[in-house]
């Protein structure tokens, strides 16, 4: 809708060659990758080559430098063609996030290069069976023993877990210390005390593996503790602050390809002698939906800038733009699915994928209800 005149030539650019090199080369396998649940490395390593997955990594580091504002224009263009390859490129931010901000100049030479260049992808994991939207409650226990942290516990909903060869891990050191005593590790899958669990079998988003993680006396060199102890649940916070307008802007890319497959079947489907775009009703569904969709993107790209500018607090715009862009994707898919009618409910046309990619856009980066949550509390509501 033309609404980049605030962008840099840096990030328009990088958002163009985003768009041609997704949709000419990874929006065709996208069906295929969801039908059969594969990992799309041929699309990361179509991005990796072009340089794209290092958006977000400082230039120092081989990274492009642009913020969090050209990886949301990233992200958007990516999940448009193919949400699954969306997701993973997004978590590879949320997991090395911390690094960048946190990691000692040794771990970022060792780790963010091959991060930007695809040579290695990394998992965020910080959920637990007793841990989800309460992550001050992980019970994944750190125990120093010499220059070794060894760790105990089970991981869940691990996406890239299974293919990471970097796992950004949350654990305790301290249960009675609470958050103060979470602590980040840069964990290696061929650590010994390292195993992959359960592949879990997911309505949408099927490329992605999210798996569990298992740690059993998981020796980690000291060297590869993130920050200092106590600093993980900071660091856990800065990276969902900074990643939930990531997943804001996936949801903004599987809302405008619902969009377009609906406007585009509208212009088509014939019923009455002639294309029901020319009905009012079906005219008016459209409309909400691109207003949806706008919308949405508009609240991205502001929380994104905000970010990007250093702003002091900015929280609830991140959490608002999770939780708006989100529902709005899953009214957008609702709502084409109803317009291609029975065919929208079969998997020969892509609304279905989209239906199902959507939904959980709603649910991870902290539910919809957690974001509510966090706003109420910036509102000055709530307890204490």
């Amino acid at each position: 809708m033309g609404i980049d005149f605030w962008l840099s030539d840096d990030e328009r650019a990088m958002r163009d060659l985003v768009r041609q090199v997704s949709r000419e080369r990874i929006a065709p396998s996208a069906a295929e990758i969801d039908e059969t649940e594969t990992y799309p490395a041929e699309a990361l390593r179509t991005l990796g080559d072009q340089g794209l997955l290092g958006v977000w990594v400082p230039d120092a580091w081989g990274g492009s430098g642009l913020g969090v504002l050209g990886f949301c224009l990233a992200v958007e263009e990516i999940a448009y063609a193919c949400a699954s390859t969306g997701v993973i490129v997004l978590v590879q931010f949320a997991a090395g996030y911390p690094l960048v901000v946190g990691g000692t100049e040794e771990q970022k030479r060792r780790y963010l290069p091959r991060l930007a260049s695809g040579d290695i992808t990394a998992a965020f994991s910080l959920s637990e069976p007793g841990a989800g939207s309460d992550a001050a409650s992980i019970a994944t226990t750190a125990v120093r023993r010499g220059d070794r942290y060894v760790l105990n516990g089970t991981k869940l909903w691990v996406t890239n877990g299974s293919h990471a060869g970097l796992v950004t891990v949350f654990a305790t050191v301290d249960r009675g210390r609470g958050r103060n005593g979470i602590t980040a590790f840069l964990v290696e899958p061929t650590f010994p005390g390292f195993a992959i669990g359960k592949l879990e079998r997911k309505m949408g988003i099927r490329g992605s593996p999210t798996v569990a993680i298992h740690l059993t006396d998981c020796e980690v060199p000291v060297e590869n503790r993130l920050g200092a102890e106590g600093d993980g649940f900071r660091l856990a916070l800065a990276a969902l602050e900074r990643s939930r307008p990531a997943v804001a802007a996936q949801a903004v890319g599987i809302g405008q390809a619902a969009l377009d497959a609906a406007v585009g079947y509208a212009k088509v489907r014939q019923q009455f002698g002639t294309p029901i775009a020319n009905f009012q009703g079906v005219q008016f569904m459209l409309a909400d939906m691109a207003m949806q969709v706008h919308g949405a993107r508009l609240m991205v790209h502001h929380a994104a800038a905000l970010i990007d500018r250093g702003a002091p607090a900015t929280a609830i715009e991140s959490s608002m733009a999770k939780c708006f862009a989100s529902d709005a994707a899953m009214r957008v898919a609702t709502d084409a699915v109803q317009i291609f009618g029975g065919y929208g409910y079969t998997r020969e046309y892509p609304v279905e994928r989209h239906f199902r990619d959507a939904k959980i856009t709603q649910i991870y980066e902290g539910t919809n209800q957690i974001q509510r949550l966090v706003i109420a509390r910036e509102l000055g509501l709530g307890r204490g």
